[in-house]
């Protein structure tokens, strides 16, 4: 069996997610009807998109023993204004002037391994069923 998360009902729009001893709270903004008490599931979604990308970058300059002071991931969504969808989204890379020319590529390169963008050009298949528990 693979890895698995218990996802729970606290009140109003929340939900609480529980995996591995951490409960990732999240809410709906207030045009939903939710409190916006936590992030909104889609904001996760978007979030671990950046900050998996902002791993890559991270690990490439520990590596090579780079700095990371002044530098910084920015995801950016643009949206389809028909179907309100994301239909792009942009990650910034913003590094400080100091950052070796030689591995401004490589560092891109890095940031684009993103196993979260990897799963959804390749998505995995969606088993959803009900079970009555007693």
């Amino acid at each position: 069996m693979g890895k698995q998360m218990k996802i729970t009902f606290p009140g109003g729009l929340r939900i609480n997610t529980n995996y591995k001893g951490f409960v990732i709270e999240t809410d709906q903004p207030t045009y939903a009807g939710g409190e916006v008490s936590a992030p909104s599931p889609f904001d996760l979604f978007l979030a671990s998109i950046g900050t998996y990308s902002a791993h890559y970058v991270l690990a490439f300059c520990k590596e090579r023993k780079i700095s990371t002071e002044n530098t910084s991931v920015i995801l950016t969504t643009e949206r389809n204004p028909q179907t309100k969808r994301v239909k792009k989204i942009s990650l910034e890379i913003n590094l400080p002037p100091e950052f070796p020319e030689k591995y401004k590529n490589a560092v891109l390169k890095a940031a684009d391994n993103c196993s979260v963008k990897k799963h959804i050009l390749n998505a995995p298949i969606f088993d959803v069923k009900i079970k009555i528990i007693e």
